[in-house]
């Protein structure tokens, strides 16, 4: 007995259309984690701040401002649902704060080597969420 290749094809076929926007959004999730995420920061200070920006590719060239979340992803992750609020367009506002350093660009030219100044601070996070899952930290805020 010989089987029609029709259920095969099926298959490919939705695979095609369901895994890249999938692939699409982990990517937005992982460069997400890449530039935002540092659960156990060491420091906290201004080396502390240049050390990670290298350490995350963000000095070449230098950026401006960053900002890394100390937290769980799981905790970051729920404010794209129940632990967090709607806020403008596409956005979501975390409901309780969380521990954050912000790192500030403070050398005059946008080449390396990159100096940064550390702020540390307890602050609601607002970022935008695809899919439930975050994919860009828009800014913080000592209130909502």
């Amino acid at each position: 007995m010989t089987m029609s290749p029709c259920p095969l094809l099926l298959v490919f076929v939705l695979g095609l259309v369901v895994i890249p926007p999938t692939l699409a959004q982990n990517e937005g999730y992982e460069k997400f984690l890449r530039q935002h995420y540092d659960a156990k920061p060491k420091g906290r200070d201004d080396r502390y701040c240049e050390s990670m920006m290298k350490e995350r590719k963000l000095t070449s060239p230098c950026k401006d401002v960053n900002t890394f979340i100390h937290g769980t992803k799981k905790n970051i992750r729920a404010i794209c649902g129940k632990k967090g609020s709607p806020y403008g367009e596409n956005f979501r506002i975390s409901n309780s704060p969380f521990q954050i350093t912000t790192c500030t660009h403070s050398g005059a030219s946008p080449r390396p080597p990159c100096g940064y100044r550390a702020f540390k601070d307890f602050r609601y996070i607002v970022i935008a969420c695809e899919d439930g899952w975050p994919v860009h930290f828009d800014e913080s805020f000592i209130s909502p």
